[in-house]
């Protein structure tokens, strides 16, 4: 039978394996590794919550040698329960635990992980008109470019966007552009969805807002490219916005089964090869 010296020991390890894990955790070269450590852990889950219930067995059953600093016994006779009460809440958790960690184990065994990733797909989008300025009604947004930026005059004409009110009018009067900027000498900002042009020759200032149509069919995003941006420096940085855009080895899975680990998750195991 383990000594109470064993047992402090083999705490020690078990509480170094996890440091280690954790560490070796922060980034996973292979992800499939990931698998086996789930399962692990879950084996591990479940020990925990055993040796919790155990440990509060004890207080129970050891209270008669229960004593306080100070020697008083009827002191230590009441801490020792409270102490076994708290263990057992601490277990019920652990359990709860590990019921959510065994879906996850279940779900992560559905992953087929491959090399290379997928190309993400994107649905083409065109440009409406929000706003156009020109002549003196330009001037106050083009200071506001020229003092802090494209981010913040971005944020001031967006006041003009109505949401679907603005779409609708832009798509019947016809100011819709595949590309935001399509004159020669336009300068293009872009924040998010928003496209901010400026033509310093002209003196013009518009603001453009993303928009899909609703039945466009996407396409691959490698054949999606953003509008190509003509812009002096101004139009490159924010000077005051927050958010501004700026210019091991693993521990190898176990293969027995111990007698707390539930059924499905030895199926799933199985399935994968993780048990022999």
């Amino acid at each position: 039978m383990p000594t109470f010296f064993d047992s402090t020991a083999d705490a020690a390890e078990a509480s170094e394996a996890l440091r280690g894990l954790a560490h070796a955790s922060r980034t996973f070269d292979l992800p499939a590794q990931m698998y086996g450590v789930i399962g692990d852990l879950s084996s591990g889950m479940r020990s925990l919550q055993q040796v919790l219930d155990q440990i509060a067995d004890v207080h129970e059953r050891k209270a008669a040698h229960a004593f306080n600093d100070d020697g008083n016994h009827e002191a230590g006779v009441r801490e020792a329960p409270a102490a076994a009460e708290e263990l057992r809440q601490a277990a019920n958790l652990v359990d709860r635990a590990y019921d959510r960690l065994a879906e996850g184990f279940i779900a992560a065994g559905r992953i087929a992980w491959h090399p290379e990733p997928a190309v993400e797909e994107a649905a083409p989008s065109r440009w409406v008109n929000v706003v156009f300025l020109q002549g003196n009604e330009a001037d106050w947004p083009l200071r506001i470019l020229g003092e802090l930026g494209h981010v913040d005059a971005v944020d001031f004409l967006a006041q003009w966007d109505y949401g679907e009110e603005t779409t609708q009018a832009a798509l019947e009067n016809g100011y819709v552009y595949d590309e935001p900027g399509e004159g020669t000498s336009d300068q293009v900002a872009l924040s998010g969805d928003y496209a901010l042009v400026v033509n310093p020759h002209v003196g013009y200032v518009s603001l453009l807002h993303r928009y899909t149509e609703p039945d466009a069919e996407p396409q691959d995003a490698e054949q999606v490219e953003s509008a190509p941006v003509q812009a002096g420096p101004e139009l490159l940085a924010s000077y005051s916005s927050p958010g501004a855009p700026e210019r091991t080895d693993l521990p190898t899975a176990k293969r027995d089964r111990s007698w707390f680990e539930p059924a499905k998750i030895t199926a799933v195991k199985q399935s994968r090869g993780l048990v022999l």
